[in-house]
């Protein structure tokens, strides 16, 4: 502990450029910084500062030294804000963003778990299908489904996520069930269109090893991935649904999946943050939003 005090202390006095004011943030006597600082310079064998009366400046060693031993110092800093957080309890704020696609139906849920248990912390949800750039935005951790986010930041796979082609009971009733990819092309579809660009999502497709996209004529194109949903539990036409919807309506039966063998799993979820960001939410199984065809009866 008395090595890490001493090198937080010349780290401090190195970006001050004064023991006075390392003393002060430190809480301490500019004697007992600049003893601190000689002490670890007498440990390292080397010169870590050029002092005069006037003038108070870093060494070639000292730079070297500077830039190796801060990034391990906040490391350390962290480590120990973590344990003392662990048990004196979580609080403060913690503003959260989240796709509206999930949010109502996966996300929601689990915040309202959260709060529950650490009814300290002040949660702020920002719902919005667009994409949450943490800093402008001032968010603290943030989700995300699709690909994986910007390499600024940390991004943790939670789970996949699937695109079922499906449809009601009622519209198979009507219309019949496609075999094949080219009978798909003859049936209504729905459409979902991208918030960020306003074009219409293409369709994708697992064929052998590889995801083939194809633009799908739409009956009713939405924004909305719910209205999307309803659309298609109304019979208005086939759609291809993420599994965190579809999952849970075949497993009721209001949803029949269809062309199984050609469901993708390229997108995932991920929780993303800063690398100063020090909270975790934990998601639950992917299994009970996944979708394994054998569990299904066939129309």
């Amino acid at each position: 502990m008395d090595e890490m005090r001493a090198i937080s202390t010349f780290i401090k006095t190195a970006s001050l450029g004064s023991f006075r004011k390392a003393a002060i943030d430190q809480g301490i006597t500019p004697q007992a910084a600049s003893k601190a600082v000689m002490q670890l310079e007498k440990e390292l064998g080397v010169r870590l500062f050029h002092r005069t009366t006037r003038k108070l400046s870093l060494t070639e060693e000292g730079i070297q030294f500077l830039e190796n031993a801060r990034p391990g110092l906040e490391t350390l800093h962290d480590a120990v804000r973590q344990a003392r957080q662990a048990t004196e309890g979580m609080e403060g704020s913690l503003r959260v963003s989240g796709p509206r696609s999930l949010g109502l139906q996966v996300l929601m849920p689990l915040f309202l778990r959260f709060a529950e248990k650490y009814p300290q912390v002040q949660l702020d949800v920002q719902l919005d299908d667009r994409f949450s750039d943490l800093v402008p935005d001032r968010i603290d951790v943030g989700f995300r489904a699709g690909t994986v986010p910007d390499g600024r930041m940390i991004a943790r796979r939670l789970m996949p996520i699937q695109h079922i082609i499906c449809a009601s009971p009622s519209y198979l009733e009507k219309h019949g069930k496609p075999a094949s990819i080219a009978e798909l092309m003859q049936h209504q579809c729905t459409g979902y269109r991208l918030p960020n660009t306003g074009k219409q999502m293409p369709w994708e497709f697992q064929i052998g090893g590889e995801i083939h996209y194809r633009d799908i004529p739409a009956t009713i194109c939405t924004n909305d991935t719910q209205a999307e949903t309803e659309a298609v539990l109304a019979g208005l036409g086939i759609g291809q649904l993420g599994s965190f919807t579809a999952v849970p309506l075949i497993r009721e039966g209001r949803l029949i999946p269809l062309l199984t063998e050609h469901i993708t799993e390229r997108m995932a979820l991920h929780v993303y943050y800063s690398t100063r960001a020090n909270m975790t939410l934990q998601l639950i199984g992917s299994k009970e939003f996944y979708f394994e065809p054998e569990e299904t009866s066939p129309v």
